[in-house]
C-alpha cells in the first residue's frame, strides 16, 4: 500500500512538473510575442513619423532585432544580387565599421556568402573554429580582430523569394543563439521587410508628389510670362533637386 500511495506521489510530481514547464514555455512565448509586436509597431511608428528618410527606419529595425536576440551589436544589409551594402550599423565598434562601409561580396562560409547561397539563415556558434577564419576570409578576421565578435547569426530579408538584405547580429562571446531566438528574429525578418518595402513606397510616393507640385508651379509660370524665359529658368533652377541646384550655380560663373 505505502509503495503505491509514493508511486502516485512521485506521478503527481512529474505532471506538476510538466504542467509546470509548459506553463512557463508558453509564457515565454506570449512575451516573445509582445515583445516582437512592440517592436514592430515603434519601427511603424518611425515610418510614420519620419516619411522620406530610411535611415531612422533602418536604425529602428536593427536596434530592435538586437534587444529580440540579445546581441552585442549588428549590421542591417541590403543586397543588389551580387554585393551586400550596409544600411545600419548598431553598437558596432569604429575599426569594425570602417571596413564594413564598402559593398561586400562575401565568401562561401561567411554568414552573408551562406545567406546568399540560399540558406534561410546561417548560425556560427565560435566564430574562431568556423572554416572562414581557417581559410583566412578578410571579413570573418575584422570581425573577430577588430570587433571582438565570437558568436554570430544571420539572418536573410527576402522579399517573393528573393533575398534583398540580412541581418547581422553578433555576441562578443562563445553563446550560441537560442532556436527560439533564431526562430524569433526570423519572423521578426519576415516584418521588417514588409516594414522596408512601406517605408520605400511612402518615400517614391512623396518624391513623385513633390515633382508633379514643381512641374505644375513650372507650367504656372510659362503661362504667366510668354515670351521671358528668365522667370522660367529661375522656377526650374528653384525646384531642381539640391545637387543639381549646386551644379547649375556653379556654371553661372564659368
Amino acid at each position: 500500500m505505502t509503495a503505491t500511495l509514493d508511486d502516485e506521489v512521485v506521478d503527481l510530481r512529474r505532471a506538476n512538473d510538466e504542467l509546470q514547464r509548459r506553463l512557463d514555455q508558453r509564457t515565454a512565448e506570449l512575451s516573445e510575442a509582445q515583445a516582437q509586436k512592440s517592436a514592430m509597431a515603434e519601427v511603424l511608428e518611425i515610418i510614420n513619423s519620419s516619411p522620406g528618410d530610411l535611415a531612422p527606419v533602418f536604425d529602428a529595425l536593427l536596434e530592435k532585432a538586437l534587444r529580440l536576440c540579445e546581441a552585442a551589436f549588428g549590421i542591417l544589409w541590403s543586397y543588389d544580387g551580387e554585393r551586400f551594402h550596409a544600411m545600419a550599423f548598431r553598437n558596432v565598434p569604429p575599426a569594425y565599421a570602417e571596413f564594413m562601409r564598402e559593398p561586400h561580396r562575401p565568401g562561401p562560409f561567411t554568414g552573408l556568402g551562406r545567406v546568399a547561397s540560399g540558406e534561410a539563415y546561417a548560425h556560427i556558434a565560435d566564430m574562431q573554429a568556423d572554416e572562414a577564419y581557417r581559410t583566412g576570409d578578410p571579413v570573418r578576421r575584422a570581425g573577430i580582430e577588430l570587433a571582438g565578435a565570437r558568436t554570430h547569426l544571420s539572418v536573410s530579408l527576402r522579399m517573393d523569394g528573393f533575398l534583398v538584405g540580412n541581418f547581422a547580429v553578433f555576441r562578443t562571446e562563445v553563446r550560441p543563439f537560442s532556436d527560439r531566438q533564431i526562430a524569433l528574429l526570423q519572423n521578426f525578418a519576415a516584418q521588417a521587410v514588409l516594414a522596408m518595402e512601406n517605408a520605400r513606397l511612402i518615400t517614391e510616393t512623396r518624391e513623385a508628389l513633390e515633382q508633379q507640385t514643381a512641374n505644375a508651379e513650372v507650367m504656372q509660370v510659362i503661362n504667366s510670362s510668354p515670351g521671358n524665359l528668365t522667370p522660367v529658368f529661375e522656377t526650374i533652377l528653384e525646384k531642381s533637386p539640391p545637387a543639381l541646384r549646386s551644379r547649375f550655380r556653379q556654371l553661372e560663373y564659368l
